[in-house]
């Protein structure tokens, strides 16, 4: 081997060795590093890191059939807790910042431990503005304590339609179990009314933000300059067929009193207004509802969480004489022209005695005009129990009307296998007299008068009743109008001519609530007074208006109240009155008012 080539040679092995010694350090190094250090440098990777913030959506808005603002969203500050990041030994120190006992922190972690320690646990909403400049001067002190903005509900237009709305609350843990991939602890949920009938609608679509943050949680910039974050989604806006006005005046009025009111358009079957009184603050349940606060509502014995108008059943009272006589016309049992002859009672097993005295010789259209007892109590047997069972199931009672709200009654219609089941075969027929004017075992909800009246009103057509006339998906600006069951029952027109010139004259004539005619609208009704054990009668009206071209029926219960006429039918002229001089303040009496005066005997059919 030449000079030359044993220089190359050596310059050779030097190199491999060096590349071996640096391969083995740079293999010693990394196993220094990944291994031996590992702790180390994951702390000092930790100074900078990315952390991913979850932001709440708003909730959709509520607004009545003219745009007003029912329900909206207000911001308020939420403590919260990062568990991974956060030093036990401060619980103390933040309690006594947020106004909490000793053991609130570490009960809510210990609820959450089973989500990722790396998620965000809510602690406390609303919390006060010095509490959050003390969190924020603090904060380097505090790992682990952050907070955010939260919206919370609120409700501009004067009016609490409590049971309408609903309210919202945490989510519960059952149901988090079924949905973790929608609900995480802390998020509201809707719980009640329409809050929860429409839940998937309002609650809209978390977004994210991703943050660089120090081993103080401080914030260094944001993450790919926020390219990555994913904004959040406000749920859809619900249009309501309520009115606001016309549910002001209903709440009004029922004001120191209980029971429901229901106020529908007999062609579209939009709810127009629904009060159950007495209502409840929703405020309370706006953020964190105070256990003293829950407490009261639940214990008070006024019931004001119970939902009367979809879930109060009473006896119908003589708001059911008109169906009775539509039955019988429908039948062939009478016509408008048959004469009884009422002394002041009826015979059956026992004298069942007339609230209004001796009536005389009278016809259906007076009957209703004067709400005879012992003309009903007559009529109830020719038309047999289980053909009125029948009559009563096709005008939508004794089932549910499908009124989107959570909680309706199905209310009861008793026939004769219900007797059967509950005394025998021989129960005793005299049972049915009281089934003739709404007394007995029949239990409806106003809800259902309410779409009773309807039927009446329009002539045997109607649309079930709801709330919700559409609403707006935020994701693409588009208006969805949903569709709703249609209801038609199949009676001549002729017999409801018959029976609604009776309701016409209950207001306009000499009928039991002339008290209420208007001088601006046509109004035609029925009064009722309930019988209670337990107690002053229930006062209740249904009625509709204007008569030749209804817009609006309503029904309205005053529990313990008395007379129907005196408690009942004025409350339903204010909101009737109220809602016609809003969408058409030059609806005067029509011409066909003159021939009814003139000649009560007839059909009115003034078209």
């Amino acid at each position: 081997m030449n000079e030359q080539n044993f220089a190359l040679a050596s310059r050779r092995t030097v190199i491999f060795f060096v590349m071996i010694a640096g391969i083995a350090l740079l293999s010693l190094r990394l196993f220094q590093m990944q291994i031996l250090q590992q702790k180390i440098y994951e702390e000092k990777s930790s100074e900078n890191s990315v952390k991913s913030v979850e932001i709440p959506p708003e909730r959709g808005l509520i607004f009545d059939r003219n745009g007003k603002l029912i329900a909206s969203n207000s911001p308020a500050f939420t403590l919260y807790i990062i568990p991974a990041d956060y030093i036990a030994k401060n619980d103390s120190i933040i309690e006594a910042a947020i106004d909490e006992k000793f053991g609130y922190i570490s009960k809510i972690l210990k609820r959450n431990k089973s989500y990722s320690k790396f998620i965000p646990v809510k602690i406390k909403k609303d919390i006060d503005f010095p509490v959050i400049s003390w969190l924020e001067e603090n904060s380097e002190y505090l790992p682990g304590v952050s907070y955010g903005v939260e919206m919370h509900r609120v409700y501009p237009a004067g009016i609490m339609p409590s049971h309408v709305l609903g309210y919202t609350k945490e989510v519960s843990a059952e149901i988090l179990e079924k949905n973790k991939q929608v609900y995480k602890a802390g998020d509201n949920i809707g719980f009640t009314g329409l809050e929860k009938q429409y839940e998937y609608f309002l609650k809209g679509e978390k977004g994210v933000k991703h943050l660089i943050v120090n081993s103080r949680g401080q914030k260094i910039s944001n993450f790919n300059s926020g390219k990555s974050d994913i904004s959040p989604i406000r749920g859809s806006d619900l249009i309501l067929g309520l009115d606001v006005d016309v549910q002001q005046t209903l709440e009004q009025s029922f004001i120191g009193k209980r029971g429901a009111a229901v106020a529908v358009d007999p062609s579209s079957g939009e709810i127009l207004a629904l009060v159950s009184a007495p209502e409840f603050d929703l405020n309370i349940f706006s953020f964190v509802t105070e256990s003293n606060d829950f407490s009261k509502l639940i214990n008070d014995k006024a019931k004001p969480l119970f939902n009367r108008a979809t879930m109060g059943l009473k006896p119908s009272g003589s708001t059911i004489k008109p169906l009775e006589a539509l039955a019988a016309l429908d039948m062939n049992k009478i016509t408008e022209n048959t004469i009884y002859n009422c002394t002041g009672g009826f015979l059956y097993g026992r004298f069942f005695k007339d609230h209004g005295g001796a009536h005389g010789r009278i016809n259906v259209v007076h009957a209703i005009e004067k709400s005879c007892n012992s003309y009903f109590y007559s009529l109830i047997y020719k038309i047999g129990i289980d053909n009125w069972a029948g009559y009563l199931r096709k005008f939508g009672f004794g089932s549910k009307t499908g009124i989107d709200i959570p909680d309706e009654n199905d209310g009861l219609v008793p026939d004769s296998k219900y007797y059967e089941k509950k005394i025998g075969k021989n129960w005793p027929r005299s049972l049915m007299a009281s089934l003739g004017i709404g007394q007995g075992e029949l239990l409806v909800t106003p809800v259902q008068l309410a779409q009773y009246t309807a039927l009446i009103a329009n002539y045997g057509k109607t649309v079930q009743p709801h709330l919700l006339k559409a609403y707006v998906d935020n994701r693409t600006g588009k208006t969805i109008y949903p569709n709703y069951k249609s209801f038609k029952v199949d009676i001549d027109r002729k017999y409801f001519d018959i029976v609604r010139h009776g309701m016409y004259l209950v207001v306009n004539g000499e009928g039991t609530a002339r008290s209420i005619k208007s001088n601006e609208y046509v109004i035609a009704g029925k009064t009722g007074t309930a019988q209670n054990p337990h107690g002053e009668d229930h006062a209740l009206f249904i009625g509709f208006a204007p008569f030749d071209n209804p817009k609006i029926a309503i029904a309205v219960v005053v529990e313990n109240a008395g007379f129907g006429s005196t408690y009942a039918a004025p409350i339903a002229k204010k909101a009737i009155v109220t809602y016609l001089n809003k969408i058409n303040k030059n609806v005067f009496l029509p011409d066909s008012t003159k021939k009814i005066n003139n000649n009560i005997a007839g059909i009115p059919i003034a078209r």
